[in-house]
C-alpha cells in the first residue's frame, strides 16, 4: 500500500501512471468482453461494471483529497498537532487575510456581472448583422489564449518605467498616457486600483464565452414572439427589455454562474502579474502561497475548504435555475 500513496522519484511516478492505465485498460476490456459473450448477466453487475471504475476514480481522486483536505485544515502548519478553528480564526480575524476576502468578493461580483453585461449588449448589437461574424470572432479570440499567456500580455499593456529623459515606455497605455501629456502611471503597484486592473484582464478572457452563449440564445427565441412584440409597437430599447432578456434568462443564469465559478478559482492572472503582492492577492493564490511557498499546510487548507464552500451556492443555485426552466419547459 505504502508503493502506491507515495511517489518520490520520476520513475516510481511514471511506475504508478502506467500501472493504473494498464488497471483501466485491464478493468474495461473485461467488462466488455464480459457483455459480449456472457448471456443472461443480472442488470446491476453490468451497472456496477460500467459505472464502478468511475465511482473508484471518484472516489480515490477526488472524495478522498477532499475529505483529507477538510482535516487537514484543522491542523498545524506541519499536520501533526490538531488546533481546531484556529486556521479559520486567522482567515477571518488577520488584516492580510481580510484583504485577500475582499479582493475575492470584489472580484466575484465585477467580473460577472461586467462580462455578462458586456456580453448581453455586444450579442444584441451584432446580432445579424453585416460583419456579425468578424464583430463576433474579434471578441471571442482571447478565450484562446490562456490565462497566463493573458497575463503575460496585460502585464506588457500595464508596464511601467520611470518618466525620465532617454526612457521610453514598452507599456502600451502608459505610452499612450505620455502622448496626450499625462505621467506614466504604475497600475500594478497601487492598491486598490491594481485589482481592478486585474479584474479587467479576466473580463476580457470571459467576454468571448458571455457573448457566444448568450448570441446563441438570443438566436434561439422563437420568431412569433418577436412578430408579436413588433405588432404590439415594441421595439428598440423595449424590445430589449422587455422580450430579449426575459426570454434568455435561463442562459443568463447558466453564465454569471460559470463566470463567477471561474473568477472564484482565479489564480494564474494573479500569480502572472503581481504574484498575489502589493494587495492584490485572492484566495486561490493564497491558498497556494500558503501550502507551497510558506509549507503553512493547515493554513492552506483552510483556505482550499472556503474556497470549496464558496463555490457550493452558486452550483446548487445554478441547478435550481435549470430545474425551474426545464420545469416552465
Amino acid at each position: 500500500m505504502e508503493w502506491f500513496l507515495r511517489a518520490d522519484t520520476v520513475e516510481h511516478k511514471l511506475a504508478l501512471m502506467v500501472f493504473a492505465i494498464l488497471l483501466f485498460a485491464g478493468v474495461m476490456g473485461a467488462i466488455l468482453f464480459g457483455v459480449d459473450r456472457l448471456r443472461r448477466v443480472p442488470l446491476w453487475v453490468i451497472v456496477g461494471g460500467f459505472l464502478g471504475p468511475t465511482f473508484l476514480l471518484l472516489l480515490v481522486g477526488l472524495v478522498y483529497p477532499a475529505l483529507s483536505t477538510i482535516r487537514g485544515s484543522f491542523y498545524d502548519r506541519n499536520g501533526s498537532e490538531f488546533v481546531g478553528l484556529d486556521n479559520y480564526v486567522t482567515v477571518f480575524t488577520e488584516d492580510n487575510f481580510q484583504t485577500v476576502l475582499l479582493n475575492t468578493v470584489l472580484w466575484v461580483v465585477l467580473v460577472p456581472l461586467v462580462t455578462t453585461v458586456f456580453g448581453l449588449v455586444y450579442a444584441y448589437l451584432v446580432d445579424r448583422t453585416r460583419f456579425e461574424s468578424l464583430a463576433k470572432a474579434l471578441v471571442f479570440l482571447p478565450m484562446a489564449i490562456s490565462m497566463v499567456g493573458a497575463g503575460v500580455i496585460w502585464k506588457f499593456v500595464y508596464e511601467f518605467r520611470p518618466d525620465q529623459p532617454g526612457v521610453n515606455q514598452i507599456g502600451l497605455l502608459n505610452q499612450l498616457l505620455v502622448l496626450v501629456g499625462i505621467d506614466p502611471q504604475q497600475f500594478l503597484l497601487d492598491a486598490p486600483s491594481n485589482t481592478l486592473y486585474l479584474i479587467v484582464v479576466m473580463i476580457w478572457i470571459q467576454a468571448g464565452f458571455a457573448m457566444t452563449v448568450l448570441s446563441a440564445a438570443i438566436k434561439a427565441i422563437p420568431d412569433d414572439i418577436v412578430e408579436a412584440a413588433r405588432l404590439d409597437g415594441v421595439g428598440g430599447v423595449q424590445m430589449f427589455r422587455y422580450v430579449t432578456v426575459p426570454s434568455i434568462r435561463p442562459a443568463l443564469v447558466v453564465v454569471i454562474t460559470t463566470v463567477a465559478i471561474v473568477t472564484l478559482k482565479v489564480f494564474d492572472v494573479v500569480r502572472t502579474m503581481t504574484g498575489g503582492n502589493f494587495g492584490t492577492s485572492v484566495v486561490a493564490n493564497e491558498f497556494y502561497t500558503q501550502a507551497f511557498r510558506q509549507f503553512n499546510f493547515g493554513l492552506g487548507a483552510a483556505l482550499a475548504v472556503l474556497l470549496f464552500v464558496l463555490v457550493i451556492p452558486i452550483i446548487a443555485y445554478n441547478v435550481r435555475q435549470l430545474r425551474l426552466s426545464e420545469d416552465v419547459r
